[in-house]
């Protein structure tokens, strides 16, 4: 451009930069689209288990019925937990290529801005004072390039720690000790999680490599990488640590003593949950209020919702008043069993809180001790 100084050379780092740079556009059916479609598969198998398990328990009645009614939620419990991950995955994806579109852009602007100065200074570029300014410039716009790839290296490095994060794969319920008949009611549901899995594990895969491949590993070398995890803005990322958080059906995520997580149908209903599993051990007295001192099955119940602020009757048989009835395929962690002589709470992947002697957890079932069986229902909705 000038035989006094070369201005190609001072703006190749940045052109270098530029196009080794990924341009964070995502294909078409890429491994955002193929995460959720797998989500949306799985979405389906549930809806489809949810019409299976209140069939199952139609058709079946006694400890085989209920047997087979608590594998089959707790492949519910799955299919949920694998769709909402393979949606977190995809969110991941598609953060992170945000992210390599906006550092494109913006070294795109940076070049053109080295540009508009150079040109700015007109004939007075081969004067020493021009000459100068232009070598000010490039300094300037390189520093500030680096500064989008330090930024950008940094904003996919908290991307795949949380890539990393929803890669383990769900808890999958025990084999059964004993064979149950009715459970071949629950195999359609079974299979079809069984062949969206593997579909989930590819999409995944490639969502992971993608993350070493939006932008050049070498045009990433000079800038160094942080050793913490976070989301961007110097918040840990925390999102499969516990505690709660919105689920993808508007309700509330808990996680249960076995690691699984489950969707409230709402805040009332997950402190319900979170307050009864913390009276686990507590013994059992009848007519007790406490678990300080002790609970009965409806003590237990009463006392968990009035911890979420929901006042509900104190008699089992009573508890169901007011609430509303749920089918066995769509219960929720809060609904309650009710019996005319006792009452326990759904915690959710199969499983319940009751007051026996102590508070314990254990499968959903339908059967207790020849009572009369009243229903599921749902204090909250």
């Amino acid at each position: 451009m000038t035989g006094v100084i070369n201005l190609d050379a001072l703006a190749q780092p940045i052109i270098e930069l530029l196009s080794a740079f990924g341009s964070g556009v995502m294909p078409t059916d890429g491994p955002a689209d193929a995460l959720r479609q797998t989500s949306t598969t799985l979405d389906g198998i549930h809806r489809a288990g949810s019409a299976g398990i209140n069939q199952l328990t139609d058709a079946y009645e006694g400890r085989g019925g209920d047997a087979a009614m608590d594998k089959a939620l707790k492949v519910q419990t799955s299919s949920a937990t694998i769709s909402t991950r393979g949606l977190d995955m995809a969110d991941v994806v598609s953060q992170a290529a945000a992210s390599v579109h906006t550092g494109q852009k913006e070294l795109d602007d940076i070049l053109q801005s080295f540009a508009r100065s150079v040109t700015a200074l007109g004939p007075a570029v081969t004067t020493p004072p021009g000459l100068a300014a232009v070598v000010g410039s490039a300094i300037d716009h390189l520093n500030q390039a680096v500064s989008v790839v330090t930024r950008t290296r940094s904003e996919l490095d908290t991307h795949t720690s949380s890539m990393g994060e929803l890669t383990p794969p769900p808890s999958t319920p025990p084999p059964a000790s004993t064979p149950v008949a009715p459970a071949a009611a629950a195999a359609p549901i079974a299979g079809g999680l069984q062949q969206a899995a593997p579909m989930l594990s590819t999409v995944a895969s490639t969502g992971g490599s993608m993350m070493d491949t939006l932008v050049s590993p070498a045009s990433m070398s000079t800038p160094s990488r942080p050793n913490s995890s976070g989301n961007g803005n110097g918040t840990p990322n925390n999102k499969y640590a516990g505690g709660d958080k919105p689920g993808r059906h508007g309700g509330v995520m808990i996680t249960l003593p076995d690691g699984s997580q489950v969707e409230a149908p709402n805040e009332k209903a997950a402190t319900a949950v979170k307050s009864a599993l913390s009276a686990q051990g507590t013994p059992y007295v009848w007519g007790g209020n406490s678990p300080g001192s002790g609970l009965d099955c409806s003590g237990l119940t009463k006392w968990a919702y009035g911890e979420a602020g929901v006042d509900i009757p104190r008699l089992a048989a009573d508890q169901s008043s007011g609430a509303t009835p749920v089918s066995p395929g769509d219960l929720m962690p809060g609904d309650l069993a009710v019996w005319d002589g006792h009452v326990a709470m759904v915690i959710g992947n199969g499983q319940l809180v009751e007051a026996g002697d102590p508070v314990q957890t254990g499968p959903i079932r339908t059967e207790n001790s020849g009572m009369s069986f009243h229903g599921f229902y749902r204090p909250t909705s």
